[in-house]
């Protein structure tokens, strides 16, 4: 699915060679209705020639008004492209708000370290919470190249002492030790922060 969805990703990238954008669009079906100075009348005066001649479009951007000369074929043509650029995007959207993404976004870094921060979790919160992060790490983190587990307590509980190498031997490391973890720990009120540094310690980590 990300390969897909990278794919996808690129087409839409390659909308603006493809010349889809508004202005792009109007320079291929007309011509822009032009305004020139004139001396003797001291301002700028628009040609008036085309003036009921062709149909005419004022983009809103900066009021150019186009004068539209395209047949009804090449206009069809634009519908199909820009119906096809719609429905990229439409999933697009869809891949980036789905699953694990739904909750933690999309993983762009290479090497990460998930801060684990239950707090008083009931029994039922603590497993969907290890339910999510089960899906990140099988979905996102299986992707990049190194990660680490740390869960915030009074002794900090680490999965391993440093950033390890992405495998699928790893992430099922991972994800057992995540449902070892005992539901309620000690805590103190500066633990959290306490994670939080000894992630940010591992130079290799960048986020």
């Amino acid at each position: 699915q990300p390969l897909i969805s990278s794919s996808k990703w690129l087409q839409l990238h390659g909308l603006k060679r493809n010349k889809l954008s508004l202005s792009q669009i109007l320079s291929r079906i007309g011509f822009q209705h032009r305004k020139d100075y004139v001396t003797t009348l001291g301002k700028l005066v628009a040609s008036r020639y085309a003036d009921g001649l062709f149909p005419q479009y004022k983009t809103a951007q900066d009021g150019s008004v186009y004068n539209l000369t395209a047949k009804k074929e090449l206009i069809l043509h634009f519908v199909d492209c820009l119906m096809g650029a719609i429905e990229l995007y439409k999933q697009r959207m869809e891949w980036l708000t789905s699953e694990s993404r739904q909750i933690f976004g999309v993983i762009q870094e290479q090497c990460i370290v998930i801060v684990l921060d239950f707090g008083t979790a009931a029994p039922t919160e603590f497993d969907l919470c290890r339910d999510a992060l089960s899906m990140v790490l099988v979905e996102q983190v299986n992707q990049i190249a190194k990660f680490n587990l740390i869960r915030a307590s009074q002794d900090l509980m680490k999965w391993q002492q440093k950033s390890s190498p992405v495998s699928e031997h790893t992430v099922k490391s991972a994800v057992a030790w995540l449902w070892k973890l005992d539901h309620m720990t000690a805590a103190s009120h500066t633990s959290s922060a306490e994670a939080l540094l000894e992630a940010m310690s591992d130079e290799a980590v960048s986020s």
